[in-house]
């Protein structure tokens, strides 16, 4: 049995609307666990871009997905939200090319985060993805905050083939996934590596020659998207900041908001020991919906998804989805208080569901914002 990632509505009564799936069994245990001290925090959207022709689907091509996806950064920044993030999957009818996209966010916005949570490294060429990435956050004045990991299970077998990758022998996938990001991080340093043509068709400045253009800077705000605690130990080790999301491997008999509080907890121990100069950053992403009118009511109001779920995304790997959210604001304030993993990241990713339209995903993420942020100090 396989996760779907992401906000999934409640249809109305004769609907269905695009994408829903029944999935995986209730965990052993619910979401329990002490109040914990909230922090301010950086709040911001996780969208999958899902587009689909299927009725109730507000959008219907990847055009839609697209021009949708940059009209919501620009309304989550006009209301206070802190971050406009993008997930990315392969021969899916959902984002796949971030950078073109978190350009155009870049050139219509002026302060919000733009970021993807991820970019799975299986498929990419580190050294034009350093340009493209140098490109786009200049052009977003350095507000680029890249999620990359080895990525899901994707829609095709093997889809980084494709691509023109292939583990080398005695080498995974994952594997090579770590050396792409090995090899972006050391890119973005912006150090020459490439010995130049005596005899240029431009003048070149003295030394090796690095990729172009670079920006200074996104080398810190690159992060990894761990599953387990043995790679958040590792991202850090490399100096990278931690994204974890709403599915994590089962590494113990622990509620998911337990075991992925003390994922950030060996993460920010592996850091501490590394020595690194600055403080890294760490976010988590949650389906969290504030039941504010008939629509909240409608969509969210009888999800019945409060219990975290165990299920496998691939043969040898089990996992657990954190539960979802969906309550009226003092009842919602009150569950999100015992979320020990919120607490412990600095940044809460909302994850929306896309196809319901620009206007009703700014609601959702105002509602936050406005009726829960403050009263748990996040704001």
């Amino acid at each position: 049995m396989f996760f779907f990632y992401g906000a999934r509505p409640r249809a109305p009564v004769g609907h269905q609307l695009p994408g829903m799936t029944t999935f995986i069994e209730p965990s052993r245990n619910a979401a329990a666990g002490a109040c914990v001290q909230a922090v301010v925090k950086n709040i911001g959207f996780l969208s999958f871009g899902h587009w689909s022709a299927a009725p109730g689907s507000q959008v219907r091509s990847a055009s839609d997905s697209l021009l949708q996806s940059i009209e919501l950064a620009v309304a989550a920044e006009e209301l206070g939200a802190d971050g406009a993030y993008f997930r990315v999957h392969h021969f899916a009818q959902q984002l796949g090319s971030p950078f073109p996209l978190l350009a155009a966010a870049g050139a219509r916005t002026s302060r919000i985060e733009l970021g993807t949570a991820v970019i799975d490294m299986r498929y990419e060429n580190p050294l034009y993805m350093a340009e493209d990435a140098g490109a786009a956050d200049l052009i977003a004045g350095g507000r680029l905050q890249l999620g990359i990991s080895r990525g899901s299970p994707e829609q095709v077998i093997d889809g980084w083939q494709y691509f023109g990758y292939q583990p080398t022998e005695g080498q995974t996938d994952a594997d090579m996934a770590r050396e792409h990001a090995e090899v972006l991080l050391a890119i973005l340093k912006g150090e020459g590596f490439a010995q130049p043509n005596p005899r240029p068709m431009f003048h070149n400045p003295p030394g090796l020659l690095r990729v172009e253009p670079h920006s200074e800077g996104l080398r810190d705000r690159i992060w990894w998207g761990a599953a387990s605690q043995k790679t958040a130990v590792w991202a850090a080790e490399k100096g990278m900041n931690l994204q974890s999301s709403t599915l994590i491997d089962n590494e113990s008999d622990k509620p998911f908001h337990v075991q992925q509080a003390e994922q950030i907890q060996a993460f920010r121990q592996a850091w501490k020991e590394g020595g690194h100069e600055r403080e890294p950053r760490v976010s988590v992403s949650r389906s969290i919906f504030a039941l504010t009118d008939q629509r909240d009511h409608m969509y969210f109001g009888a999800r019945n998804q409060d219990e975290d779920h165990i299920g496998f995304i691939d043969e040898q790997t089990q996992a657990i989805f954190g539960r979802s959210y969906a309550a009226e604001p003092d009842k919602l304030i009150e569950q999100l208080k015992e979320d020990e993993a919120i607490a412990a990241a600095d940044t809460l990713l909302l994850t929306v569901p896309n196809q319901l339209g620009v206007e009703y995903n700014a609601h959702v993420i105002e509602s936050i914002l406005t009726h829960v942020a403050p009263a748990l100090g996040w704001r």
